[in-house]
């Protein structure tokens, strides 16, 4: 049989770009991953690499400088590179999110403006949502932006902003007054460009600093607060106020695709690791590899990453049709993170004391698989999202 994770019907162009990433991969992140992980350090030198290989500008069109590819594509390439660190693919994700929905959604000036910049990696985007007080229910944002003349001033806090510090375009969805009956329909996302950098990045925006978290590290997590921060109307995406709630979802497909594609690579990586362990540690005279328990274990670790696979594979590949795709992709996030969960889990059993141990790699993936299950919606999101999905499809007629 092939090795896990091989994807049917893929172009030579695309065979290219996974074989290059894949090299790129096994020689500039994994034998570093963990020395940056466990300094917190940010991997500058992978990033500059990743710009030189082109694969911030991915998916952006052509036209604006890009490489024009597929979101299959994109998470094809976010799983190389969650195999080899989680928190290097999380450099990428809120940027390919951002230029996804300046593709998408902006206006002619706005796509000139930011893409071809964007794509050679000189402007990187952040993706922001949430704030301290605000979980799922994004409705409810409380981060306001007042009309003020031929501008608007944003007040409110904002959490959780992966690249917070080292991006310089921010995609911010905040509260306006439209007068819209629903408060989804009050929500506007503008598009903010900011210094790189921590404290008062800019009159009115300071970014206090880094969030310490129990793994996911050497990617900068951030707050944001705006008090009193001036920006033009002609930096709200699409200049369409009120619409931002939807141009989001789009990007939170995107996003759990992304998420799904991490948990796969993760669980790739967990899934090499066990396997190469199993066959090198011995006991009782042989290796571990061919004691029925160990061996049925890798049986079922080898099918759950399959499975995650196969599923996220499906995800993407609707949402390149430009179908809507919110079952799919919360199915593939639902199951990849889950799954991701339970092989890394697996993988450290495998390993015993050893795992336990940060000389292994398998402990740094202990810390970075259960961020998969909270990020870009927890599970029980996503089985809402599921649920009422197939409601809609299958509701019984009178």
């Amino acid at each position: 049989m092939a090795r896990l994770a091989q994807t049917a019907g893929l172009t030579d162009v695309q065979q290219e770009i996974l074989a290059t990433v894949r090299a790129f991969v096994d020689k500039e992140i994994i034998p570093y991953a963990q020395e940056l992980e466990h300094g917190d350090v940010y991997p500058a030198d992978i990033v500059a690499g990743m710009r030189e290989m082109g694969l911030f500008g991915l998916t952006i069109p052509e036209e604006y400088g890009g490489l024009g590819e597929s979101l299959l594509t994109y998470a094809l390439v976010v799983e190389e590179i969650a195999r080899g660190w989680m928190s290097v693919s999380g450099v990428i994700n809120t940027h390919f999110i951002v230029a996804h929905m300046v593709s998408r959604h902006g206006t002619p000036e706005q796509r000139e403006r930011f893409l071809p910049r964007m794509a050679t990696g000189e402007v990187r985007g952040a993706f922001s949502m949430s704030e301290p007080d605000l979980g799922s229910d994004v409705a409810a944002i409380k981060t306001k932006a007042t009309r003020d003349g031929d501008g608007y001033v944003i007040d409110g806090t904002k959490m959780w902003l992966t690249n917070g510090g080292t991006a310089n375009l921010i995609a911010l969805l905040v509260r306006t007054d439209e007068g819209a009956p629903k408060p989804h329909q009050n929500l506007t996302t503008f598009l903010v460009e900011k210094p790189e950098g921590f404290g008062e990045v800019a009159p009115g925006l300071t970014i206090p600093g880094k969030i310490d978290k129990m793994g996911y590290k050497g990617v900068d997590t951030t707050e944001a607060v705006f008090d009193g921060y001036r920006i033009g109307a002609d930096r709200v995406l699409g200049e369409r106020p009120g619409s931002g709630f939807a141009f989001m979802m789009d990007g939170i497909e995107v996003g759990r695709v992304n998420v799904a594609a991490r948990a796969c690579g993760i669980a790739i990586r967990a899934f090499e690791l066990a396997i190469e362990y199993a066959q090198q540690r011995r006991t009782f005279g042989k290796p571990i590899a061919e004691h029925q328990a160990v061996a049925f274990r890798l049986a079922e670790m080898a099918t759950k990453v399959e499975a995650a696979h196969l599923m996220m594979v499906n995800a993407a590949r609707l949402k390149d049709t430009g179908a809507r795709n919110d079952v799919e992709a919360g199915m593939a996030k639902l199951l990849a993170s889950e799954y991701c969960a339970e092989v890394t889990q697996d993988a450290f059993r495998i390993h015993g004391g050893y795992g336990y141990s940060k000389e292994y790699e398998i402990e740094r993936l202990m810390r970075e698989a259960p961020f998969l299950l909270i990020g870009e919606g927890t599970s029980e999101i996503q089985k809402t999202i599921i649920s009422r999905g197939l409601l809609r499809e299958y509701r019984t007629r009178d």
